[in-house]
C-alpha cells in the first residue's frame, strides 16, 4: 500500500472541507469520507465504560451548540456511528432519537438525518463564552440547576399528539365568554378611575373573594388581611425566598420535589439541603437542625403524589416550632378532589395549635383551576410576617396586574370558579381512571403505581427494570410526551426510583382512549423486555412529533 499517497489524499480530501472562516463542512466531510481509517468527525467522542448514552447525546448536542456540527449537516447512519465508537447500534439510535424529540435533529425523508436549521447558539447568546477582547460584568447564573431551568423557560406547545406531562391544565372547556365578559366590566371600571399605582398586597375585593374560596375548599381560615397577591406561586417562592433566606441559611427541600421552587430558594442563596420523602410525606427525623425553612407539599407531594399523614404534620409542626423555622406549604392542585373529604392544611393545623407562633405560611395558585397564562397566585401569611412580605412585593413589581385581579374577584364571588371546578373535577377524574387502568393492563410484576390520594392533576409509577431514558424515546416516537422521574430529583444519577410521571391535565377527552392503548402497549411492549432494532431508513421516513424539531421541555409543574 502507499501510504504516502494515501496520507497525501487524504488531507488534500480534508482541506476541501473548510469554508472561508476555517469551519468543518460536515456535510461535505461525510459524503467524501468513505474510508473506514477516516474518523466520522473533526473532534473526539470519549464515551465512559457505563452511561454511554447520555454521554454520547451530551457530545453531540454539545457539538451541534457551539458550532462544531454545521445546521443542515447530514449525520452519518447509526450503523456506522456506532461501529466507529464500539457501541450498540441500539444506543446510538436512542441517542439520534433524543435529539430528534429535542428538536436538535431532524428527519428528511429518503435523505438521512441532519443537524436541525435553528440549533446552533451563536454569538452573545453562547452563555459562558464571551467575544474576544469582551469583558462580562457580572458571572452567569450558577444557582438554578438544569431541571428548574427547563422548567421556567416555558413548558410551551408540545408536538406530540398525546400531552402527558404533570402541572398541566385543560383550557379547552375554560368559560371564555364568561371570562371576557368580566374583564370588560372591568376595564369600563378602571377607565373611570384615576391612574395610579395600586397595593402591593393586591385588591382587596380580590383578597377578600380568596378569603371566602379557600375556606370552603380547603377549610383555610384567615382574614382578607393575611393575604398577599402574587403572580402565581413562582413569584410567592421568590417573594418567601428574599424575605427571609439569609445567604448560606439552610433550606430542607423534599427529595424528589418541584425542582423551580428549590431554585428559587437557591437563587437567593440558600444553603440547600435534600430530605427523603416517603409514603407518610417528608421524613421529618431526618430534616437538618440548623435549617431555616422547609418546603413541602403535604396535600399531594410532588411528584410521588402521597398525602402526608396526620401523624407526619403534627411531628413537622412540633419540630417547626422546637427549631423557630418556617414552613412553607405548597397546596398547588388539591382543589381536584376525586373522592373522600379534602385534607385539612397544614396552615389550619398551625393555625389551631394554641402553642402560638405560626411557622406556616400557606402557598396558593390559579395556574391549575383555571390555566397558567392569568399568572395569579397569594400566600397566607401569619401576621408576623406580612409586612415583610408586602414591602418585597412592591420591590418586586409594585403589584399584580390590575385587570386579572378585578375579574377574577368576579369571577370567584359570582360562582364561576365552583362551577368550572366541579365540571373540570369530573373530566378529570375520568382521565385518571382510563389513564390508571392502562398501567395496570401493561405494567407486568416490575411495575408499581406509586399510593397517592385521588387528589390533582398526575400520578407516579415505578419501574424496577426500566431504562428511563429509552423508555421516554420509545413514548416519544408513538407520540406520547411523558417525564421520567428521575428529572425531580436532586441527582438524577442517584434517584432511588425509577419510573416516570403521568399527567392528565392535557389529555383532551376525544383523545384519551388513543392515549391509553398507546401507553398501556407500551407498557407491555417493556414489561416484555424491550430491545428496538430500526433501520435508518425508518429513522428518517418517521413522522413522529420529533421530526418536526421543535423543542420539548422537561414538563410541567405545580406552579
Amino acid at each position: 500500500m502507499n501510504w504516502t499517497g494515501q496520507i497525501g489524499n487524504y488531507w488534500l480530501c480534508l482541506g476541501r472541507q473548510f469554508d472561508d472562516k476555517n469551519r468543518l463542512s460536515f456535510a461535505t466531510w461525510a459524503d467524501n469520507m468513505t474510508s473506514e481509517d477516516v474518523p466520522l468527525f473533526g473532534f473526539a467522542i470519549e464515551l465512559p465504560p457505563r452511561a454511554r448514552l447520555r454521554a454520547l447525546y451530551g457530545a453531540l448536542k454539545s457539538a451541534i451548540l457551539d458550532g462544531r456540527l454545521e445546521q443542515d449537516a447530514r449525520m452519518p447512519p447509526s450503523r456506522k456511528l456506532a461501529r466507529s465508537l464500539g457501541i450498540s447500534r441500539n444506543t446510538a439510535v436512542a441517542a439520534y432519537d433524543l435529539l430528534l424529540s429535542e428538536g436538535y435533529l431532524v428527519a428528511r425523508a429518503g435523505a438521512g438525518t441532519f443537524v436541525a436549521h435553528h440549533a446552533r447558539i451563536t454569538g452573545n447568546e453562547r452563555i459562558g463564552k464571551p467575544l474576544p477582547g469582551q469583558k462580562r460584568l457580572s458571572p452567569p447564573p450558577s444557582r438554578i440547576d438544569d431541571a428548574a431551568a427547563a422548567i421556567l423557560k416555558g413548558t410551551g406547545t408540545s408536538n406530540h399528539p398525546f400531552d402527558l406531562r404533570p402541572g398541566l391544565s385543560d383550557k379547552s372547556e375554560f368559560p371564555f365568554d364568561v371570562w371576557r365578559r368580566l374583564s370588560a366590566r372591568a376595564l369600563r371600571g378602571l377607565s373611570k378611575t384615576p391612574a395610579e399605582y395600586m397595593d402591593p398586597e393586591g385588591r382587596i375585593e380580590l383578597r377578600q373573594a380568596i378569603t371566602s374560596h379557600i375556606a370552603h375548599t380547603r377549610a383555610v381560615v384567615c382574614a382578607a388581611d393575611d393575604l398577599v397577591v402574587t403572580n402565581g406561586a413562582q413569584q410567592a417562592f421568590d417573594l418567601i425566598a428574599r424575605t427571609f433566606v439569609t445567604p448560606g441559611g439552610v433550606v430542607a427541600f423534599e427529595d424528589p420535589g418541584y425542582p423551580p421552587a428549590r431554585a428559587a430558594f437557591a437563587a437567593a442563596g440558600a444553603e440547600m439541603r435534600s430530605v427523603r420523602v416517603d409514603s407518610e410525606g417528608i421524613v421529618v427525623d431526618e430534616l437538618p437542625e440548623d435549617a431555616r425553612i422547609v418546603f413541602v407539599t403535604p396535600s399531594h407531594q410532588f411528584p410521588l403524589g402521597a398525602a402526608m399523614s396526620l401523624r407526619r404534620r403534627s411531628q413537622l409542626l412540633s419540630w417547626a416550632r422546637r427549631t423557630g423555622a418556617i414552613v412553607v406549604e405548597d397546596d398547588y392542585d388539591s382543589e381536584f378532589r376525586f373522592s373522600g373529604r379534602p385534607l385539612d392544611a397544614l396552615q389550619m393545623l398551625d393555625r389551631l395549635d394554641d402553642a402560638g407562633g405560626r411557622h406556616v405560611l400557606y402557598v396558593g395558585t390559579f395556574s391549575k383551576s383555571l390555566f397558567p397564562a392569568i399568572r395569579l397566585g397569594f400566600i397566607v401569611t401569619p401576621g408576623w410576617a406580612r409586612e415583610a412580605l408586602v414591602r418585597f412585593k412592591g420591590i418586586s413589581d409594585r403589584h399584580s396586574p390590575v385587570l386579572a385581579q378585578d375579574t377574577l374577584a368576579s369571577f370567584i364571588l359570582e360562582g364561576h370558579l365552583v362551577r368550572h371546578l366541579r365540571g373540570m373535577r369530573r373530566s378529570y377524574g375520568e382521565r385518571r381512571a382510563s389513564l390508571l387502568a392502562a398501567v395496570e393492563r401493561g405494567g407486568g410484576q416490575n411495575l408499581k403505581i406509586l399510593p397517592s390520594e385521588e387528589v390533582g392533576l398526575h400520578f407516579a409509577v415505578a419501574h424496577e427494570v426500566i431504562d428511563e431514558d429509552l423508555f421516554t424515546v420509545e413514548a416519544s416516537r408513538i407520540g406520547l410526551n411523558i417525564v421520567p422521574l428521575s428529572r425531580y430529583f436532586v441527582d438524577p444519577r442517584q434517584a432511588g426510583t425509577t419510573g416516570f410521571v403521568v399527567g392528565y391535565g392535557r389529555l383532551g377527552q376525544s383523545c384519551l382512549q388513543a392515549a391509553s392503548g398507546k401507553l398501556c402497549g407500551l407498557l407491555a411492549e417493556f414489561g416484555a423486555g424491550y430491545a428496538p432494532n430500526r433501520s435508518d431508513d425508518m429513522l428518517a421516513k418517521q413522522s413522529g412529533p420529533e421530526a418536526s424539531g421543535e423543542s420539548r421541555s422537561f414538563g410541567g409543574a405545580p406552579s
